[in-house]
């Protein structure tokens, strides 16, 4: 089997978009990809980002927020910003073969009462998922 594609997904904080793509792209595309997250600051994985994988079966629980300098020597097939504030923070990733940039709207922003606010990370997870296997092609 060829190698797999390594991939980075970039987002401010790294605690609710990029934490979900990771999840989201080692699960169902593990075989073909080989997912990490990072952010252009490092804050907590937010518990709601935890709550909508876990309703797939995803575990990302153990997920740690991490800034982008973690990962300064390595190489990465596609460095994938998910957030227009990475995207223009950190336009370049000197480990990147491809940039692609694909702004997912932050669920973190939704105000409201604890459901409504779990509801905005679902339409998250289910828009980053849906992006995926179109984008990695299942």
């Amino acid at each position: 089997m060829p190698n797999k594609l390594k991939v980075l997904f970039i987002c401010t904080h790294n605690s609710a978009r990029s934490q979900m793509a990771e999840g989201l792209a080692n699960h169902y595309l593990g075989h073909k990809l080989e997912a990490y997250s990072a952010g252009t600051e490092a804050t907590f994985v937010k518990p709601q980002a935890i709550k909508a994988l876990a309703d797939l079966g995803i575990d990302i629980s153990h997920h740690r927020s991490k800034t982008v300098y973690e990962f300064e020597n390595e190489t990465f097939d596609y460095v994938i910003t998910v957030c227009d504030h990475a995207k223009e923070t950190c336009p370049f990733f000197p480990g990147g073969k491809n940039y692609v940039h694909k702004g997912f709207k932050d669920p973190s922003d939704v105000q409201g009462t604890e459901e409504e606010k779990l509801e905005a990370f679902r339409r998250s997870r289910d828009e980053i998922k849906e992006w995926l296997l179109e984008f990695f092609g299942k």
